[in-house]
């Protein structure tokens, strides 16, 4: 198990080629082994504002991995256990509603989970019980820094809080899909940020997403349902923008960890300490640190 830094840490699930901002300087590539199995790939390391970023491509360099293939559990064990104690996750979102349109910024405030696999978006069991609170699932320290990031850079419409929907992949939404969907309430829909949001809350990491526009879904009838090119296209046209946010963004967050997220275990264990069995304890070692 890697060393637990003193620093604390900023970790970024995206892209691949996320990492290339300009002014990132120490750049190395980690290959971390965690108690759950591989992670997406290996981890970038960086200073950036004087500050330490880890960088982690969430289906792989290459695209290689899909929504149901990514190991989420590995991902978080092991920026965590590398010190990270915010998570920015950059995620390519489908708009459910007119006003959310393709190449513009969400950053939600609100999830809903229909992936159906939350057994599996979970750190514990295994002799350990434990139950976060999940009412804000995303920091609004970070949200705030992220908007205020944001918004002096954006050209295109920046939206400050919204709904995201979680769905199990890899398809696209029926038609009928999207009408239940918008009917839920929910503004953008994704395949992979609950189960980072929910494990990143148990690992006492405060996150937030920054969702980037590429479709209307299948819902809008003028327009034509979505497609890979049309996804690939926006992603690419936000992709500049997305480094400059998490550039400056980088600069705003504040080195101590003072959200309500970095003491989310506080209450949460159920079972009493001299119950723990030996080998669950050790593989939550990193996540249990306060």
């Amino acid at each position: 198990m890697p060393n637990q830094a003193t620093e604390a840490a900023i970790a970024v699930i995206g892209g691949s080629g996320l990492y290339e901002i300009d002014g990132i300087a120490s750049v190395e590539a980690l290959r971390i082994e965690t108690p759950y199995g591989d992670p997406s790939d290996t981890i970038i390391s960086g200073r950036l504002s004087g500050r330490r970023v880890y960088f982690l491509p969430r289906h792989g360099a290459g695209h290689r991995l899909m929504p149901h293939e990514i190991n989420h559990k590995a991902n978080i064990w092991a920026l965590r256990s590398l010190g990270a104690r915010w998570l920015i996750s950059v995620n390519a979102v489908g708009s459910l509603c007119e006003e959310m349109a393709p190449r513009d910024i969400t950053v939600p405030d609100q999830l809903i989970d229909r992936t159906g696999t939350q057994t599996h978006h979970s750190f514990f069991g295994r002799g350990i019980a434990a139950h976060v609170g999940f009412a804000e699932p995303y920091c609004e320290q970070l949200r705030q820094w992220l908007i205020s990031a944001a918004k002096p850079l954006t050209k295109t419409r920046l939206h400050e809080a919204g709904t995201y929907l979680c769905m199990n992949g890899p398809a696209f939404s029926t038609h009928a899909e999207a009408k239940l969907h918008q009917q839920m309430g929910a503004h953008v829909i994704g395949m992979t940020n609950a189960p980072e949001a929910r494990l990143a809350r148990e690992a006492q990491m405060a996150s937030a997403s920054l969702a980037l526009v590429t479709d209307y879904d299948c819902w809008k009838g003028e327009e034509q349902a979505v497609e890979v090119s049309t996804v690939l296209a926006n992603m690419q046209a936000n992709s500049a923008l997305a480094k400059e946010i998490l550039k400056m963004v980088v600069a705003r967050i504040d080195g101590t960890p003072t959200s309500p997220a970095h003491r989310s275990l506080e209450q949460a264990i159920m079972t009493p300490r001299e119950l723990w069995p030996e080998q669950t304890s050790r593989d939550l070692a990193p996540i249990l640190q306060p």
